[in-house]
């Protein structure tokens, strides 16, 4: 692949370069470029404020979600226009993290399962963050496990009750609207039960409870359904369609996350060549340079991978399984990376005041959040699963409760 730009990316790239120049909150320059990992730092601004108004600037002027329809909000951009707007924003692409979740995975999910009205009603909203969405999956007993989910949904009428708890849900305290996954059938096996909707998070009888993480910041959150009544408008798929709706989220969940995971390589790298060691500089010693060099190559794996299923995006391809591959990674390699940066700073590694540790205490920040970007959007070894069975071709793993309807399916209560 050529990685260099033809003469209309060029144009496009002065133009988004024009923009961003004119229009970028350059306020927030610093804090941005020493925001690590586990929230993103606007010194004394909302993190959340400046990202909403920097989300509508962007908007207003066309350059919100590139890649969607114009009609729902976006330019209509190809593939690789995206890719030239997110190396030329830089920085300020970090205030937009807030909204992956909505833009990257619940937008592909409507586009492709939602009436027409209702794209029209909320996708132009989505992309403008004028309303934040989340996605309501796991569950305290089936984290990886997703089909083996137990809130429930009924029929009642032309609306649908829904009772149960979520977990993990990322950004639930600042969302508007969600998607939500449900039983609707407990006499079927567990994949053929399932029912999507999407639902108003101030609805009566949604209740969320920011869960305290090891690094301070409370992004995660239960959520608690009780008797939470959505009309069956609200239904994305068919009745006991709900898994493979599920996949359309999960397969842009994993093209999203592991796209944009950090994996910590510059950071290493810059740590490297300043810190001085007991036998000399860090850069210069043989242990060190081959880690570099493994994880560079890494890196450069990472990026080829990226533009591989940026290709296939702009062929009309669906995001396929080969994406948890980015995600796998990138993933292991920011906890590697981050557990020897600290080696490498002896005692200075325990310091986390970001006035006082090296580099603004960015890798010990990537220490405390990488165990998260493991499990989140799937287990490393659910990603192996899938990479074996989907990808390579292996045969299934073996599974217990396979055909069993899912109310005879033990409990472990």
């Amino acid at each position: 692949m050529d990685f260099g730009d033809t003469q209309e990316e060029a144009q496009f790239r002065a133009e988004a370069r024009a923009w961003i120049a004119a229009e970028a909150p350059t306020y927030l320059t610093d804090s941005l470029t020493k925001s690590g990992f586990g929230g993103v730092k606007t010194g004394d601004f909302d993190p959340m404020v400046e990202a909403k108004l920097w989300q509508r600037k962007k908007a207003d002027a066309g350059w919100a979600c590139i890649q969607w329809p114009v009609e729902f909000g976006g330019r209509g951009a190809s593939p690789m226009q995206s890719v030239i707007w997110n190396q030329e924003e830089g920085v300020y692409g970090k205030l937009s993290g807030s909204f992956i979740i909505g833009q990257g995975m619940c937008a592909p999910t409507l586009m492709a399962y939602a009436s027409e009205a209702n794209k029209a009603r909320y996708l132009p909203k989505l992309a403008s963050a004028e309303e934040v969405w989340c996605q309501l999956f796991s569950e305290p007993q089936s984290g990886s496990d997703l089909a083996g989910l137990r809130t429930r949904a009924e029929r009642d009428g032309n609306d649908w009750v829904i009772n149960g708890q979520k977990i993990w849900t990322s950004g639930a305290h600042h969302s508007d609207f969600g998607i939500v996954i449900t039983r609707t059938d407990p006499e079927v096996p567990k994949h053929r039960g399932l029912t999507m909707f999407f639902l108003d998070m101030k609805s009566k009888g949604v209740v969320i409870k920011p869960i305290k993480q090891a690094n301070g910041e409370s992004g995660f959150n239960e959520v608690y359904f009780d008797d939470v009544r959505i009309p069956d408008s609200q239904r994305l798929g068919e009745v006991g369609g709900g898994w493979q709706v599920s996949l359309t989220t999960l397969m842009n969940e994993r093209l999203a996350i592991g796209g944009g995971i950090a994996t910590g390589f510059p950071e290493i790298k810059e740590l490297v060549d300043g810190l001085a060691l007991a036998s000399g500089r860090a850069i210069e010693n043989p242990a060190v340079r081959s880690k570099l060099a493994d994880w560079y190559a890494k890196s450069a794996g990472l990026k080829n991978t990226s533009a591989r299923a940026m290709t296939a995006l702009s062929k009309g391809e669906m995001p396929g399984p080969e994406n948890s591959i980015g995600k796998l990674v990138a993933g292991g390699m920011m906890q590697d990376i981050a557990k020897f940066a600290l080696d490498l700073q002896g005692l200075g590694g325990v310091i986390v005041d970001p006035e006082l540790a090296a580099h603004s205490a960015r890798l010990q920040a990537m220490l405390l959040r990488s165990p998260a970007v493991r499990i989140e959007g799937g287990t490393d070894q659910i990603l192996r699963n899938i990479i074996a069975e989907r990808v390579l071709g292996l045969p299934e793993e073996l599974r217990a409760d396979k055909g069993i309807p899912f109310s005879k399916i033990p409990s472990g209560n």
